[in-house]
């Protein structure tokens, strides 16, 4: 959906490039190679720049005749020549929301700790399934499919690791990856939040036998995007319950086993559903009193902008708790058994430092504080 960000409605007329749209029937999907291409060398000519930890870079790719952008932010400790590889996280944004004011408004480049995080972009600054969309979501898929082969060429990614998430419009995209059974099935795990799931993000879904742990949030007062689904903005929105519906049959989950927990004095509800014998796949929080913002209990800048407050849960380390419990195949690692090391040490051995929020370098602090500033001045 389109937030009200005063900020990235400023920066979009700046930056924004038109597009037309392209069709694309299929998705090719390139193999990935065992051991990782992108271990146990330096990956190019220049690769040592790519190589810079706890700090964001931007990079572009071309896909279906298209360039198209990312940034990504490597851990620290992070090492090329490591043979143990790491787990990614792919995160999009929401529309008319660069793809920096996601990684600031969730701080996951923070606390992904042990974990690449990567940050696309989407054509004009919108993903695919709304009719606001600027590309279809065939071309939208291959692009995440040849980022996909890039980020296993150029880094040492842990290929059965590759997770999810995204916001609004961003995350209603991350639904239609999940759905489609060629790209869906490079990703372990799915986090949408606030999803904006039109149709065409939803419909058709193909996972085949394969499960899709997700776990997404959504609020109760949520005005943008309603929980109770009608019309949005890119088209029409389902009832989220109708939502969840639909992806407990296709994760093949036992009804009898939805567990519903309330905290926070009945306003926050968790619900959880076993899948095929495993725990847990498929997980919802509801959060009554929160509106079309970002889940955190520290302020944040899609709460700013809409004249909310912290809220009560922290979505962002919620999601990486969750990713932690999930690798392909479609294993449970997280229930009974302690969490993989990317919590606490880098995949290569290296002893990490317990997440800090202290952005990770004087731009990105400098940054904030002026968009802040920027938001509570008018």
């Amino acid at each position: 959906m389109k937030p009200v960000y005063i900020m990235t409605r400023t920066l979009t007329k700046a930056i924004l490039v038109g597009a037309t749209a392209v069709q694309v029937a299929t998705v090719h999907v390139a193999a990935a190679a065992a051991p990782p291409p992108g271990c146990a060398r330096l990956q190019h000519a220049g690769a040592e720049s790519d190589q810079q930890v706890n700090v964001t870079q931007s990079f572009s790719l071309m896909s279906s005749n298209r360039n198209r952008t990312y940034s990504i932010h490597l851990p620290p400790g992070y090492n090329a020549t490591s043979t143990t590889p790491y787990p990614v996280v792919l995160g999009f944004h929401g529309s008319q929301e660069p793809a920096i004011i996601f990684e600031w408004d969730t701080q996951f480049s923070e606390i992904a700790t042990g974990k690449i995080m990567v940050y696309p972009e989407g054509v004009g600054l919108t993903w695919a399934g709304a009719s606001y969309s600027n590309v279809s979501v065939g071309e939208d898929l291959q692009f995440v499919s040849d980022l996909v082969a890039e980020l296993r060429e150029k880094y040492c990614v842990d290929d059965d690791r590759i997770y999810a998430t995204g916001f609004s419009n961003g995350a209603g995209f991350v639904n239609a990856i999940a759905c489609n059974e060629t790209v869906g099935a490079q990703f372990a795990a799915f986090a949408p939040h606030t999803g904006a799931y039109y149709d065409a993000t939803d419909e058709p879904c193909s996972i085949g036998l394969a499960m899709r742990p997700m776990i997404s949030f959504h609020g109760g007062n949520d005005k943008t995007v309603p929980y109770e689904g009608g019309g949005g903005e890119g088209g029409t929105l389902p009832r989220i319950e109708d939502w969840l519906e639909e992806w407990v049959m296709r994760d093949n989950c036992t009804a009898e086993s939805k567990d519903v927990v309330d905290s926070f004095g009945g306003k926050v509800h968790h619900s959880s559903w076993d899948c095929q014998g495993v725990k847990g796949v498929l997980q919802h929080y509801k959060v009554d009193d929160m509106g079309h913002v970002w889940a955190s209990t520290e302020p944040n800048l899609s709460q700013l902008s809409t004249g909310e407050g912290p809220t009560h849960i922290d979505a962002s380390s919620i999601i990486m708790k969750f990713f932690d419990n999930f690798t392909k195949p479609m294993t449970e690692v997280g229930t009974g058994s302690p969490p993989p090391p990317s919590n606490t040490a880098s995949p290569g051995g290296t002893s990490l430092a317990a997440p800090t929020m202290v952005p990770a370098n004087l731009l990105f602090s400098l940054s904030n504080v002026i968009v802040m500033t920027i938001f509570f001045w008018v």
